[in-house]
């Protein structure tokens, strides 16, 4: 190797040493790719012999496999236990089958492109570049999906006598109470130290523009918060202030008010046009792999050249033999299935639990929230609905279908879990008219989600507490021989499509890097 490179040349000497991810590494280390940002791997093509490659489970993280593995010529198998290509990633429309464990419901939704919701994944981040990039690479069109919208409802039994409010008055209140408080303890003899008093004056008057605060540092109430009246043809008047007592009681504050502006919910956001599901559909047109449906894993067993899955496939004990195997079984299914793993790599796998999330859905024969000027976004309630969605498609469409129901707390879940379908439904309805009043007058039908008692998945997510994640995450990131576990549990965002395929491309990275030391070998 000269002793004078340029970068280009480092790049090269680099990846024909020690393949696509130490070129990964050490183009991060220059600055030249950023460190949070997935990247795709560039799977080296295979030569002479064609090799044989098993996927366990048919979601997106190895259809991005399969697709990327053929483009290098590899051999690709399928093997999926449900009757459904996409995993947790479904979108449910008239005639679709929640296939739940002893309580299948059919959608009865009106067959229309617009009435449908998405059970599962439902909005696309911005800096999600792997699914945007493969969302462009396959032409998968995409729209706004409005996750905050000030018009939406907050809905608190502790406060207000439960009456419902404007999101816009509860934030706008809230901050403004808090802005006077904070310019009323403002001593600019406790700043001299540190601040000058240009500093304090500049400080004060940040104060008054967060809170909306008059030139006197009170708050008498903002147009943040919406009008009472007028506006247009005649003078607008502002609403009058919140109790601010009332407000600190309810808990919208602690999660509600704040979550657009988490990392993962923040705008823009996303999501596919006609459904979600599209973006796994997407692939499938571009795959040659022989796809088995129906076909529950019995065993995995680790050979020293290759890797043996047996599976039931119409009631008959069936198996494969690859080379390589790719295994996105949620973990806490794979964790019973007979296997010879190392006892650290079984450790891991018991590690796992599951989320418990849940949605119901509801078709609503008119869109009586867009007559309330709510155009997408979320409604928030204390109770164990816990938050209620509007379409951010099918606007001043006559039907639309409204999300009545996503519940984020285990325990609100396995309550809901442990009725009947149509109690399920009854209950949303009597907590919805809480929100809306007249809610159940607009109700045609509807259909429940409740992830841990769907077949096949048992729940939303597969994913390890802090502590288990520190143990065991980057074994389980490394094959276990030629066995390679991967779908988002194993990343640092399970429940994310760009969690999947991040970890989709990092299992890819390691491939290669076997696949270029063998060829050199």
């Amino acid at each position: 190797m000269p002793r004078h490179y340029s970068r280009r040349q480092l790049l090269q000497w680099v990846g024909s040493a020690g393949g696509s991810a130490a070129l990964y590494q050490v183009s991060v280390a220059l600055g030249l790719l950023p460190l949070t940002r997935s990247v795709k791997a560039q799977v080296v093509k295979a030569r002479g012999e064609r090799r044989s490659v098993v996927l366990l489970g048919a979601g997106l993280c190895n259809l991005a496999i399969t697709y990327e593995l053929e483009k290098a010529g590899f051999d690709c198998t399928i093997i999926e236990a449900s009757g459904r290509i996409g995993g947790r990633n479904l979108t449910v429309r008239s005639g679709d089958v929640i296939d739940e464990i002893g309580q299948p419901q059919k959608c009865e939704f009106d067959d229309a492109p617009h009435l449908y919701f998405n059970a599962s994944v439902a909005r696309i981040p911005a800096h999600h570049h792997l699914v945007l990039g493969y969302c462009r690479e396959l032409g998968v069109e995409l729209e706004v999906f409005i996750t905050e919208n000030r018009h939406a409802l907050v809905q608190d039994d502790n406060a207000y006598c439960g009456r419902p409010l404007q999101m816009r008055e509860y934030v706008a209140d809230a901050r403004g109470f808090m802005s006077e408080l904070m310019s009323k303890a403002i001593d600019t003899r406790v700043f001299d130290a540190e601040f000058s008093g240009e500093d304090a004056e500049r400080l004060s008057a940040f104060i008054r523009a967060y809170g909306d605060l008059d030139k006197q540092g009170r708050y008498k109430g903002s147009d943040r918060a919406g009008y009472a009246s007028g506006g247009m043809t005649t003078p607008a008047i502002k609403k009058g202030t919140l109790d601010f007592s009332e407000l600190l009681k309810s808990n919208f504050w602690r999660r509600g008010m704040h979550w657009a502006e988490a990392q993962d919910y923040a705008a823009p956001l996303m999501q596919a046009v006609g459904g979600n599901d599209k973006i796994f559909k997407a692939f499938l047109p571009h795959l040659k792999a022989r796809i088995v449906m129906g076909a529950q894993v019995q065993t995995v067993t680790l050979k020293e050249e290759a890797v043996q899955i047996s599976y039931n496939e119409d009631g008959q004990r069936k198996h494969i033999t690859a080379d390589y195997c790719f295994n996105s079984i949620p973990a806490n299914i794979m964790n019973g299935i007979p296997n010879n793993f190392s006892k650290n790599y079984r450790g891991g796998l018991a590690s796992f639990g599951r989320g418990k999330l849940m949605k119901i859905a509801f078709q609503m024969k008119e869109r009586f929230w867009e007559r309330q000027d709510i155009y997408g976004g979320i409604s928030w309630t204390n109770q164990p609905i816990e938050q209620i969605w509007y379409p951010s498609h099918g606007i001043n469409k006559q039907k639309g279908i409204m999300l009545g129901s996503y519940a984020w707390t285990n325990a609100h879940s396995e309550w809901f879990g442990r009725m009947t379908p149509q109690a399920r439904l009854d209950e949303a309805i009597r907590q919805g008219t809480k929100v809306h009043p007249n809610y159940a007058d607009y109700i045609e039908n509807g259909v429940s989600v409740i992830w841990h008692r769907m077949n096949h998945q048992l729940g939303c997510t597969s994913s390890l507490s802090p502590e288990a994640r520190n143990k065991y995450l980057k074994l389980l990131q490394k094959p276990e021989g030629r066995h390679y576990m991967v779908g988002d549990q194993i990343s640092y965002q399970p429940g994310w499509q760009e969690g999947a395929l991040s970890a989709a491309h990092h299992a890819l990275h390691e491939f290669n890097t076997r696949v270029q030391l063998a060829k050199t070998g």
